[in-house]
């Protein structure tokens, strides 16, 4: 499945244009099996403009200070993004689609992490659990401000939960 990206930018005189409008194709990494990911935009720092609507320079799975990505999210029912069991290729693919990602994965609480991101999260269809210490079960229609606390999602569902998300960097004090 892919989803259309319209980015503007500004021509060379200044003024706004589509700089791009193309399909971006998603991934399932084969360390988190049934998962279904849109990596829509991101930047390492603040943008600045007038620009040429480029896709900025970005790295990591979670942003930088000053960074953001914006993402979809697919989550399978029954899933508990458990990673480990896995075969070392389907791990080394997982990394190299979602760099980071792995090393913030707790081994002995499979799905738990922790990133330094104010994750802005809104739920788009069906339902799925916000495990943190206590947690709470969101659904279609409901955002989540996740303010770099230890989580992991699931879903307990029958039917798939997609998710939008802005992933801000953020600091650790």
């Amino acid at each position: 499945m892919s989803i259309r990206r319209v980015v503007t930018g500004h021509s060379s005189d200044g003024k706004s244009v589509i700089a791009s409008d193309e399909g971006v194709a998603g991934f399932e990494p084969p360390g988190i099996p049934g998962h279904l990911f849109h990596v829509l935009w991101g930047a390492d720092s603040p943008q600045t403009y007038p620009d040429d609507g480029a896709l900025p320079d970005h790295g990591a799975w979670f942003a930088p200070v000053g960074g953001v990505r914006f993402v979809v999210w697919t989550a399978p029912p029954d899933s508990a993004a458990a990673i480990g069991d896995e075969a070392p290729e389907a791990l080394e693919e997982t990394e190299r689609l979602m760099p980071g990602l792995l090393g913030l994965m707790e081994p002995d609480t499979p799905g738990f992490h922790r990133s330094d991101t104010t994750d802005l999260i809104y739920i788009v269809s069906d339902r799925i659990m916000l495990q943190l210490d206590d947690g709470v079960e969101v659904k279609a229609g409901d955002a989540v401000i996740q303010n770099g606390t230890r989580h992991a999602w699931r879903n307990p569902g029958s039917e798939p939960c997609k998710i939008i998300g802005l992933l801000v960097g953020a600091e650790r004090y």
